[in-house]
């Protein structure tokens, strides 16, 4: 059995029997891992409340057999505590862990999505990440997992999209009229919005208006459903709280 430290970003929790708690845990060194964490529901010295959603810690590993592991303790780095008095953080922060899980396979490390994710997070915990700031980490994050979409031309074609574009997530982004008819696809979408992602993917933080950030972030689940076969949990809650 190896022993080994690794800094690690609570991604989530399950209760496993009555006091044990089964942890996925994005690491920087090995990526995506799950731990069986005994008695953590009731070890106040080891675990001490340390095994919330996004919680930055130093964990203390066993690798067993095979692809197990043992969570044996923790240190924590940072809590995030100021995200956790205000529902529309919470929303957020769940929303940006979530997608870190669903991103990554198990045992691939992506020390620099780790790093987005941890840096997004401590904006929230700022109240320094407005809603406009959520989309441009999506984009980030689909960058560095290798997905990300195409803004600039047409997906098809490579030639420009305008006017009277779609979006294809399957295709990969926008789509020019011309692509879309003869091969019967996307949705249609608003050149306002097509420019707005593209420039986030450049780097402007420019904050979008409501209605324009609205239909990007459509864009972007309807890429991400695509992506990933599923719709992510978060997303619903977002609405919930009446966030985009």
């Amino acid at each position: 059995m190896e022993r080994f430290v690794e800094q690690a970003l609570v991604l989530g929790t399950l209760d496993y029997g009555e006091a044990d708690r089964i942890v996925t845990l994005f690491t920087r060194g090995r990526g995506k891992l799950t731990a069986f964490a005994a008695g953590a529901r009731k070890s106040k010295r080891r675990f001490a409340g340390a095994l919330q959603p996004f919680t930055l810690v130093k964990a203390q590993l066993v690798e067993r057999a095979g692809t197990t592991f043992r969570l044996d303790g923790v240190d924590v780095e940072r809590t995030f505590y100021g995200i956790r008095d205000e529902l529309s953080l919470i929303a957020r922060a769940l929303y940006c862990t979530e997608l870190c899980r669903e991103l990554v396979r198990d045992a691939e490390p992506h020390p620099e999505l780790l790093a987005l994710a941890v840096d997004y997070l401590g904006l929230l915990e700022q109240r320094r990440a407005g809603p406009t700031s959520l989309i441009a980490f999506e984009l980030s994050a689909l960058a560095l997992a290798g997905l990300m979409p195409r803004f600039d031309v047409c997906s098809l074609c490579a030639q420009d999209w305008a006017p009277r574009p779609r979006f294809d997530p399957e295709h990969g982004g926008a789509v020019c009229e011309s692509c879309a008819l003869r091969s019967r696809v996307g949705v249609p979408v608003e050149e306002s919005t097509l420019s707005s992602l593209r420039a986030l993917q450049e780097g402007v933080r420019q904050p979008l208006p409501p209605e324009v950030r609205q239909k990007a972030r459509d864009l972007l689940n309807l890429f991400i459903e695509h992506q990933l076969g599923r719709r992510l949990k978060s997303v619903e809650f977002m609405r919930q709280v009446g966030l985009d």
